[in-house]
């Protein structure tokens, strides 16, 4: 469960460093990557210490796909609240196809 908590808290500060800048289109450019690499930095003192603790639990393609259903969840929730963007019904459809992934993925 640490584990989770881990990439969830990663994935929120990815989200923000690949995403954030774009309500700020008045920042230059090579502001916004100095802005967001130090925030990357945030997500991988986050993301090591997950994929650490989680492997031998999960294999690497189940961290891998656990940490994307995270990430598209996390950024579904990040486009909508922080970007104002309508979360639309074929979204919906790719996440449950995303979604059976991960059933095959752990199917053993």
């Amino acid at each position: 469960m640490r584990t989770i908590g881990l990439l969830i808290i990663s994935n929120c500060f990815m989200t923000y460093a690949w995403y954030g800048h774009l309500k700020h289109p008045g920042v230059p450019l090579w502001k916004a990557i100095l802005i967001s690499w130090a925030i990357a930095f945030l997500e991988y003192c986050f993301m090591v210490p997950a994929n650490r603790l989680g492997y031998g639990q999960f294999t690497g393609a189940q961290l891998k796909t656990i940490q994307e259903v995270i990430t598209l969840t996390i950024f579904a929730i990040f486009s909508v609240i922080y970007l104002k963007e309508p979360f639309r019904w074929n979204y919906a459809v790719a996440f449950g196809f995303i979604v059976l992934a991960v059933v095959f993925m752990f199917k053993k």
